[in-house]
């Protein structure tokens, strides 16, 4: 009975994501290519336990290559696609050619679909979107069924059975691509789960001990600095400038105490509501000099949202930004561009400082925000992790994206706490003051 055969096909396809979810165990992507492995053997058994009937193969191996390719990259994908191929061929048959081109259709829409999968967030949306890619080869199959059936090229002696099978058919590919998805989902959330429970673990441990150094380093360091400056004041000899560079040394220390308690526990002192845009612009105008210095262009913002009100601390987001900004000046070259843009999606509002910098490699952006990691040659890392901190604590959020030799964006989002009134760009302000 082909549901029999069907179901044991979902069985296969759904086998790579639980064997693999269980060697795993939501750690972090194993170095040996596993998923690779299971869905090329899943493949094949679907080619090899498939059920044949009028000539045809009824199996799931579109789902296969279409979740090589969405959930294991197009590496995977293309490996898995040229492994179906191959044992396809081996089997044969009269309609070689079409089981081809189905194949080749299902490689063809997750590739070109793939990139555009990976900005779907929510689960529900996933599982429609893969549904709806494995579904492709699925509809140029049948057209063809129906083809050689109205050409009597099929040995079809009821057409209410091939009727039946097919709709058998349909059902259990939706089936099993949103089975398929919902289990790979819930592996990549448990894993997110981890991370963050790991993250989390590490932050409090570490927020204790740099509190506690940095209180017992600060009082002393305070005394040092009033004795020296009272000692300056005095001294009329050549030591002038030793006092001079002792003190912004101790003033450089008592900086990175300043972040260490700031990494340990952001205060937000004075929450209010923070009119995005002047903060944004007040930040431009200042650090437009300095990057002037660095030679470099801090570009005008575009699309401002005028009335947009965040609830933050205003000193506090100010201090987070212009770190940020501060950061993208210094990583780009002399001749360069930083750019400022904000944007609102929905309920959030997020300002993209993007660089023309030297960019970073996947490793060096999975580090941003760790403890002690800068790419700077003189830095600590502490004031990126202290950004990123203060800005979660005003239930935002940041994240980084880069290329190299092309540049890096920092996103900060924060959530809305007004609808905008009118949107203007900084230029068509300056066309109103004329």
């Amino acid at each position: 009975m082909i549901i029999e055969k069907l179901l044991l096909q979902v069985l296969i396809v759904l086998s790579p994501v639980l064997i693999y979810s269980v060697i795993s165990n939501g750690k972090k992507e194993p170095r040996f290519p596993f998923l690779m492995i299971f869905y090329m053997l899943a493949g094949v058994l679907c080619i090899v336990f498939s059920y044949q009937t009028f000539g045809l193969y009824w199996d799931l191996r579109y789902v296969i290559v279409v979740c090589a390719f969405l959930y294991g990259g197009v590496r995977t994908g293309w490996v898995v696609f040229a492994v179906l191929m191959l044992t396809r061929t081996i089997y044969g048959g009269d309609h070689l050619p079409f089981a081809y081109l189905c194949i080749t259709s299902a490689a063809l829409a997750a590739y070109f679909f793939q990139a555009k999968y990976q900005q779907v967030v929510t689960k529900w949306k996933k599982v429609l979107f893969t549904i709806a890619l494995s579904l492709v080869p699925v509809v140029i199959q049948v057209t063809i069924t129906m083809i050689l059936v109205s050409q009597h090229a099929l040995p079809v002696m009821d057409e209410s059975v091939l009727a039946s099978y097919l709709f058998y058919y349909v059902f259990v590919i939706i089936i099993a691509a949103g089975f398929i998805t919902l289990l790979h989902e819930a592996v990549n959330e448990r894993r997110r789960m981890q991370e963050e429970i790991i993250r989390a673990e590490k932050f409090n441990t570490l927020a204790g001990l740099a509190a506690s150094i940095a209180h017992e380093v600060r009082n002393p360091l305070t005394v040092v600095k009033g004795f020296l400056q009272l000692m300056k004041e005095d001294d009329k000899s050549t030591n002038q400038q030793y006092f001079s560079l002792v003190l912004n040394e101790l003033g450089r220390a008592e900086n990175i105490i300043n972040d260490y308690l700031s990494f340990a526990k952001p205060e937000l002192k004075s929450v209010e509501n923070v009119k995005l845009l002047e903060t944004v612009q007040e930040i431009q105008a200042l650090l437009q000099p300095y990057a002037i210095k660095e030679g470099v262009h801090l570009n005008e913002l575009h699309d401002i949202e005028e009335g947009l009100l965040v609830k933050a601390d205003r000193n506090q987001l100010k201090q987070a930004l212009i770190n940020f900004v501060k950061n993208a000046i210094e990583a780009t070259p002399n001749g360069g561009n930083v750019s400022l843009i904000v944007q609102q999606t929905g309920n959030m509002v997020t300002v993209h400082i993007s660089d023309t910098g030297k960019g970073m490699n996947k490793e060096e952006l999975s580090r941003i925000g760790s403890l002690f990691y800068t790419t700077k040659d003189k830095g600590t890392g502490l004031g990126t992790m202290v950004s990123i901190r203060i800005i979660e604590a005003m239930a935002g959020m940041v994240t980084f994206k880069s290329k190299e030799l092309v540049g890096t964006t920092v996103s900060v989002s924060l959530p809305v706490q007004k609808e905008p009134a009118t949107i203007h760009s900084i230029n068509d302000k300056k066309k109103e003051a004329m």
